[in-house]
């Protein structure tokens, strides 16, 4: 104990062990020295990275005069062929609607046999875990290439292009929301004899199914943006015409397909808002 003067002039003995140390301000704790390191580390890979990315705010300056010019090529918006740009752009959504579709049904298999709890083998378990994460490596636009040279150019490559990055997107997040429901309904109906599939079906999926609804309406946002893209290897919507547009110069159509898009995309993630709002 150390003694401190008070305002009245007299001594007041201070008992640490009386500190309330809850209301102390918050403190950073002593940064240990592995973590120090890697700290420091850290911040050298990032320079290192910031340098060999050329970033450069001169550069950037310079540009905008050009941007500038581009986008005063770009307005107005020329309509002159909004009839082939909407049904492309139809084209684009029918392809995120189809390929999510699938997508959905295939993660719901191949979710339930990477679930650990509920696959009827391990070794399956470790095949589907192994397949999901292929999927989700591999991006879509190389899928999309993959299947333009197996099934020729058009919306049908574009469409599995979707649902196989689908199942690589909502497989691992049904998994994850299989694993984590309530055991007590499963243990209940495996006493009463059920079947494993009597199981999934009648408890674990009811159980995860506002996870699975999410997620679904989150992946289709995801293919809409995905299927724009998929068009510049021939594998349909309206991504082909977005390039053709722009390898001819033809700025004033090519932002006529941008405002498209971007209203196109606009509309989906309000529905599936709305559909979130509804149900979940």
């Amino acid at each position: 104990m150390r003694p401190e003067t008070s305002g009245t002039g007299r001594e007041v003995v201070c008992d640490p062990s009386m500190v309330d140390h809850r209301l102390l301000p918050i403190r950073f704790p002593r940064v240990r020295p592995l973590a120090f390191v890697l700290g420091v580390a850290g911040a050298a890979l990032f320079l290192a990275a910031l340098h060999n990315t050329h970033v450069s705010l001169g550069e950037l300056a310079r540009g905008v005069p050009f941007m500038l010019d581009l986008l005063g090529e770009m307005f107005p918006p020329s309509l002159a062929r909004i009839g082939p740009v909407a049904k492309s752009l139809l084209e684009t959504f029918q392809m995120a609607l189809v390929g999510t579709t699938f997508g959905l049904a295939a993660s719901l298999a191949l979710g339930i046999l990477a679930t650990r709890s509920q696959t009827p083998s391990l070794v399956l378990y470790a095949l589907s875990r192994g397949a999901i994460a292929l999927f989700r490596t591999v991006p879509d636009l190389i899928w999309a290439i993959f299947f333009v040279v197996m099934v020729g150019l058009g919306p049908f490559a574009g469409t599995l292009a979707i649902m196989i990055d689908t199942i690589g997107f909502c497989a691992r997040f049904f998994a994850e929301a299989m694993e984590e429901v309530d055991k007590g309904p499963q243990e209940a109906l495996q006493a009463l004899g059920a079947t494993r599939l009597g199981i999934i079906f009648c408890a674990v999926v009811p159980a995860a199914l506002p996870s699975f609804v999410n997620t679904a309406l989150f992946s289709l946002e995801k293919a809409t943006r995905s299927s724009v893209v998929l068009g510049l290897v021939g594998a349909g919507g309206i991504g082909i015409e977005l390039k053709v547009s722009m390898d001819m110069f033809m700025y004033s159509e090519a932002s006529t397909i941008i405002l498209c898009i971007f209203a196109l995309v606009l509309v989906v993630e309000r529905a599936s808002a709305w559909i979130r709002r509804k149900i979940l």
